[in-house]
């Protein structure tokens, strides 16, 4: 079953293992950010991938700045041996 957790993003545990994906499609958000981190243009990527939409790419990016956007909590894992 997939739950859309934005418009455009959406997780299915049947479908990459259950990472986030771009409109129930079996591409990731990571592999978009991926290419656009190794300099790859938007445009390259809409070519590469011609069923990705602008829109796609821009949801891929607000996606991981909401993930920064979380509060995260480092504890310290003690050797117990």
């Amino acid at each position: 079953m997939t739950t859309y957790i934005t418009e455009r993003i959406a997780l299915n545990p049947d479908i990459c293992n259950g990472r986030p994906i771009i409109r129930g499609m079996r591409i990731t958000v990571q592999t978009v950010l991926e290419f656009l981190f190794a300099g790859t243009t938007p445009e390259e990527l809409l070519h590469q991938y011609p069923m990705l939409e602008l829109e796609d790419i821009n949801a891929c990016q607000q996606f991981a700045l909401q993930l920064m956007e979380k509060h995260y909590v480092i504890h310290e894992i003690k050797n117990v041996a």
